[in-house]
């Protein structure tokens, strides 16, 4: 089974910044990690931000533009946010999201458990 291993969340004060990693583990033959989802309490998962398949464009949330970039190390098969100037509204669970990209599984995903951003005011 595939796993998502994420870290560098926790507790930042407003304006700090912080790095979040995720990595797929065991094979990593069929899968791609591709991006970051966030929720917050009583809020709808939402795309942080997302590498485009092949050398494509980026997508960003309009929230995080300026101050967050999403970047990927194609050998580890390991996807990293570097998030700056934070603000409170950042404060979510943060999901690390793959795709399946071989067969059975092409264009299946697969999701993190979630790793939590505090962001004090």
């Amino acid at each position: 089974q595939v796993q998502l291993v994420e870290s560098g969340g926790g507790l930042v004060q407003a304006g700090g910044s912080l790095r979040l990693s995720c990595a797929a583990s065991g094979s990593m033959s069929g899968v791609n990690v591709v991006g970051w989802y966030r929720q917050a309490p009583g809020s709808q998962r939402e795309l942080v931000a997302v590498l485009g398949s092949s050398g494509g464009s980026t997508n960003y949330a309009d929230s995080v533009k300026g101050r967050f970039t999403i970047s990927r190390d194609n050998a580890k098969n390991t996807v990293y946010l570097e998030m700056n100037s934070l603000k409170p509204e950042d404060t979510a669970v943060y999901y690390c999201k793959a795709t399946g990209s071989t067969l059975p599984t092409l264009g299946m995903n697969y999701w993190g458990k979630g790793i939590r951003v505090t962001v004090s005011s």
